[in-house]
């Protein structure tokens, strides 16, 4: 029993094989359900930061792959960061490194060091990363303010009884990830 919080099937297809050959289910939680086919897949609405609707140890795995990062501020990550704790014995949370120069939801370098009025006027000026010109400053800040990057401290605290190690390109750290295995 997996639960992905903030997962989506697509990531799951590439593990397509293994998982029809083994016993296991996953439950994909999101603000918005998506669509899943799968047999061994279940897809449920929730929030990263109130999943009360699961009982303590519900599942045998959490697995959360650049969620954090998105659900806002410091508080809510720690909301988030407590329910994967409490939701099953093991976990497996992966998020972007702060210091790594390449911010990579716009796919700028650099972005993510400079000041919120900087980034939402870039945000308004060009098509950037995944997603077109934002046509106001509301929807601009929507998104600054949902791309938060934690440094390796944070991300510690948030998960103090995991094993920390991370992902590293071209020498560079890339991501960080915790597991508690």
């Amino acid at each position: 029993r997996i639960l992905d919080v903030g997962g989506e099937t697509v990531y799951w297809n590439i593990a397509k094989d293994f998982i029809d050959s083994r016993n296991v289910h996953i439950t994909l939680v999101n603000l918005e359900a998506p669509v899943v086919t799968h047999p061994k897949m279940a897809s449920e609405r929730g929030d990263a930061t109130d999943l009360s609707q699961y009982a303590d140890n519900s599942f045998d795995l959490v697995h959360s792959n650049s969620v954090i990062e998105h659900v806002g501020d410091w508080i809510a990550m720690r909301k988030m960061a407590a329910n994967v704790r409490r939701l099953a014995p093991k976990y497996y949370v992966q998020t972007p490194y702060f210091w790594f120069p390449v911010e990579p939801h716009v796919r700028l370098p650099f972005f993510h060091w400079l000041p919120e009025q900087l980034r939402y006027r870039i945000l308004m000026r060009f098509d950037v990363g995944f997603s077109k010109r934002r046509s106001t400053i509301d929807s601009a800040m929507e998104d600054i303010q949902r791309m938060v990057l934690l440094d390796g401290r944070q991300f510690a605290a948030l998960f103090p009884d995991a094993e920390m190690r991370s992902e590293r390109v071209l020498g560079f750290t890339k991501s960080l990830i915790a597991i508690r295995s």
